[in-house]
């Protein structure tokens, strides 16, 4: 009966990705020839760790300046509403501008000034 054997493939690719590349360098140098030392999974999740909290800080920086954005904009539109709202509320409440509306509902504008009502203390 015939025995199992590894084919080897001595052919080198003049254009190999940066993988093959790193393993090539790794296993010349002899560190990871029997795996990844256990000495190294804690730095290795540390690092893991740190990349992952990285990342997510700065998606959440970028939604949070988008955020900002369309909320400035939004201020914007509502400061432009309030200024004209103000002043047409500013024209409409003059005294010639409320005569006239007042003036369909048959109300008139007195001519003469109010006067005042004196009362004597004995009185009341």
């Amino acid at each position: 009966m015939a025995t199992n054997s590894y084919k080897v493939n001595n052919t080198s690719s003049s254009g190999g990705s940066f993988f093959s590349w790193l393993q090539h360098k790794l296993s010349l140098a002899g560190v990871f020839d029997d795996g990844i030392p256990a000495k190294y999974i804690p730095k290795i999740l540390f690092v893991t760790t740190l990349l992952v909290i990285y990342i997510g800080n700065n998606h959440y920086s970028e939604k949070t300046a988008r955020r900002i954005e369309e909320l400035e904009s939004q201020v914007e539109e509502l400061r432009a509403d309030y200024t004209s709202l103000k002043a047409d509320y500013m024209y409409g409440s003059k005294q010639s501008e409320v005569a006239k509306k007042v003036k369909k509902m048959g109300i008139e504008e007195n001519e003469i000034p109010p006067y005042k009502i004196q009362v004597d203390k004995s009185e009341y």
